[in-house]
């Protein structure tokens, strides 16, 4: 049947895909800005390239996810949208390392990268699953709460803020090995200067990533799909989109570390907003109000991210038909899997 471009729902259709790659290509443009000016500032103020990546990079390319959290339960009451996109973007963010592997020549990403990652990495395992572990005894009536939060939210900002410590003392404490020689080559680029470009482009990836969302949203309820498959795909993968454009972007600018930091900082800083909204969800413990098919996203993450631990401490220099490391291989089939059963099975 032929496109009728003055259907009203073809128009409407058309408008949002129009304003989703509007918005896209904004954080497309702001997104290598973000990656060299962190990696500056990273050299200037003494600071790793890793750290900057776990702690900056890692909090203004999750901004969207916070946004549409937060949106989705306080406003909407959606919490499976909100738990969708912040499992669904741990799921997302893994499979970059796939993109960042295809990129480099050489050796494969976890070769190449910092062991010191297998810390976050590790930290990340524990958060998530700890969140798979609340929604499979939420659903059964089991979980304990305080007040209208559940147990596991206090819980998991101690895991977060015990994370971050770990983390810097060690990178404090090796920083030798995480250094990036990036910003020697901007001599002529002050901290005060790098700062500047790195808060233009971070707000304008902040505001691009919040409004993308939306956009992507109102794509999903044209085309009718279930909200846990909309909030673990479609949403998750639209509020990544920064993730994956400042992750190129400082791969290129040879921050590799920094990059890597990021995704898995982001992992980590998702777990922190799924902690702050069942804060702000009311009826109850988030958890206990969703979808247990997010459990599938959880467990996937975790196993995605073992295979990514695995990776950086076996440290194999072997490609598959020279284009990709096996443990992306691994991990680009777990996403596969996760993706097929949460289309057959969320609701």
């Amino acid at each position: 049947n032929a496109v009728k471009f003055d259907d009203p729902g073809t128009i409407e259709a058309l408008t949002y895909w129009t304003m989703f790659i509007a918005i896209a290509a904004v954080i497309a443009v702001a997104g290598p800005y973000v990656s060299r000016n962190g990696d500056i500032i990273a050299e200037k103020t003494n600071l790793s390239g890793g750290w900057i990546g776990l702690v900056l990079i890692a909090t203004v390319t999750s901004l969207p996810e916070l946004v549409t959290g937060v949106s989705a339960v306080t406003y909407w009451d959606l919490p499976d949208i909100a738990a969708g996109d912040a499992l669904g973007s741990c799921v997302f963010n893994l499979a970059i390392l796939i993109v960042v592997d295809f990129m480099l020549r050489g050796e494969p990403v976890y070769s190449r990268a910092n062991r010191g990652h297998i810390i976050s990495g590790g930290f990340g395992i524990v958060l998530i699953g700890f969140v798979a572990l609340t929604i499979m005894v939420d659903q059964n009536g089991g979980g304990l709460r305080l007040g209208h939060i559940g147990i596991s939210t206090p819980i998991m900002l101690l895991l977060y803020v015990g994370a971050m410590r770990t983390v810097f003392v060690y990178e404090r404490d090796h920083r030798e090995q995480f250094s990036e020689d990036v910003a020697r080559r901007h001599p002529d680029v002050t901290l005060a200067m790098a700062a500047r470009r790195y808060a233009a482009a971070a707000a304008a990836i902040a505001v691009a990533g919040v409004a993308l969302p939306f956009a992507g949203s109102a794509i999903a309820d044209i085309m009718g799909w279930n909200r846990t498959f909309v909030g673990t795909l479609l949403i998750a993968g639209a509020t990544s989109l920064p993730e994956l454009v400042v992750t190129i972007a400082a791969v290129r600018y040879g921050a590799l570390n920094m990059a890597v930091a990021g995704l898995l900082g982001s992992n980590l800083f998702n777990m922190l907003i799924l902690a702050i909204e069942d804060g702000l969800y009311l009826p109850g413990p988030l958890l206990a109000h969703v979808s247990p098919a997010h459990a599938v996203s959880a467990i996937s993450a975790m196993i995605m991210t073992g295979i990514a631990i695995i990776g950086l401490q076996f440290g194999p220099r072997s490609r598959i038909f020279g284009t990709v490391g096996w443990a992306s291989l691994a991990i680009f089939t777990v996403y596969l899997f996760n993706s097929y059963v949460l289309y057959l099975h969320g609701h």
